[in-house]
């Protein structure tokens, strides 16, 4: 279980499994080479399920793609909401998620979605907020 506040001892409360990724553990995690990630660190996400893919060495460039949506998230979510919690994070990362792929256009897919939508044709077009109106969700009723 997640703690909400740090461990009596000073250590930081780290999180497995459902905890860690709580919408759908990921196939893969793309990374970078820091010592920080060390044979423990690969070995939990081994036992996981998660297949771990870290960049290149002497490839800056390969980092940009984690920078990336890092900063998208920052930009489009983190820096308009106040944050009250860990809990309340998660839920705020997890309704930005959903909105990220399911709903959110993309230049690089044709402003579609990352899952994809339908095309919808006929009816009047209506706004549904989306994290307490910072985004819009455009679908026709």
């Amino acid at each position: 279980m997640v703690r909400s506040h740090p461990p009596p001892d000073g250590s930081v409360a780290r999180p497995t499994g459902p905890e860690a990724f709580p919408w759908a553990s990921p196939g893969y995690l793309v990374r970078d080479n820091d010592r920080a990630y060390g044979r423990v660190f690969t070995n939990r996400i081994t036992a996981m399920g998660i297949r771990d893919r870290p960049i290149s060495p002497g490839s800056p460039w390969q980092n940009g793609i984690a920078e990336r949506l890092i900063g998208t998230l920052r930009r489009e979510c983190l820096d308009q909401v106040v944050i009250f919690g860990e809990a309340h994070l998660r839920r705020i990362l997890s309704a930005y998620a959903a909105y990220y792929n399911r709903a959110r256009p993309h230049l690089a897919l044709q402003k579609d979605a990352p899952l994809g939508r339908g095309v919808q044709r006929v009816g009047s077009i209506v706004a549904i907020p989306v994290l307490a109106g910072l985004h819009h969700q455009y679908v026709r009723i």
